[in-house]
């Protein structure tokens, strides 16, 4: 990944965050065709190891845990996608004081790379999904939990999945919010980012322009 130093983020703790509040990661390994992807959504163990652990799940109809396991050294990345927005000139002050401006993209992300191992135990993966459904659900007034589901049917689900478990290796955070930008376009872009809202993340990026941007709220 491209890091400018003034976008790079290492702190873990806020690297981990990200990757709890976007769990679904986009998780690529290689293929005697090339490279695999799939989206699938992730756990993160934070105190296992120095850099934390993945558990995840694949159907067992989706090739690729068959290529993982038949390459147990091979590394994957797991890419994490936070807030992004759209970021017009108009915002700029300096578009208004020399027009020497381009539009841009802004946006939080992390990338995982480690070694995984396929896991193919019922136990396992029932505690997997067990703990991603309460992730996910516990801030609903009335969750949903898996045992709510008939214990044959679940069974009979866990039947046709495969577990993975991924050991961090290394995790990198680029956070492009406009801190590259003087003060008055910083400001800018955060307001209209507020007020525009042209996107659904947008409120959420505009409080990272702010963040990071050290700007205060009048």
């Amino acid at each position: 990944m491209y890091q400018p130093p003034h976008f790079q983020e290492t702190r873990q703790d806020i690297l981990h965050g990200l990757v709890r509040a976007h769990p679904l990661g986009l998780l690529i390994s290689n293929g005697a065709e090339g490279p695999v992807a799939n989206a699938i959504p992730f756990l993160l163990d934070a105190e296992i190891g120095p850099k934390g652990r993945l558990r995840a799940h694949l159907a067992k109809a989706n090739p690729q845990w068959r290529l993982l396991a038949e390459n147990p050294a091979s590394p994957v990345l797991v890419v994490f996608q936070g807030a992004d927005a759209y970021v017009t000139p108009s915002w700029y002050e300096t578009k208004r004081e020399t027009g020497k401006v381009v539009p841009t993209w802004n946006y939080a992300i992390v990338q995982v790379r480690g070694t995984v191992k396929v896991i193919d135990d019922q136990a396992w993966i029932a505690q997997q999904i067990a703990e991603l459904t309460a992730s996910q659900e516990g801030s609903r007034e009335a969750p949903w939990a898996v045992t709510d589901a008939p214990a044959s049917f679940i069974q009979s689900q866990i039947k046709g999945i495969i577990g993975l478990e991924i050991e961090i290796t290394d995790i990198s955070g680029k956070w492009k919010v406009s801190q590259n930008r003087p003060v008055a376009d910083r400001v800018g872009v955060a307001e209209g980012l507020e007020s525009e809202a042209p996107s659904a993340s947008a409120p959420d990026m505009a409080e990272l322009v702010r963040t990071y941007g050290g700007i205060e709220r009048e």
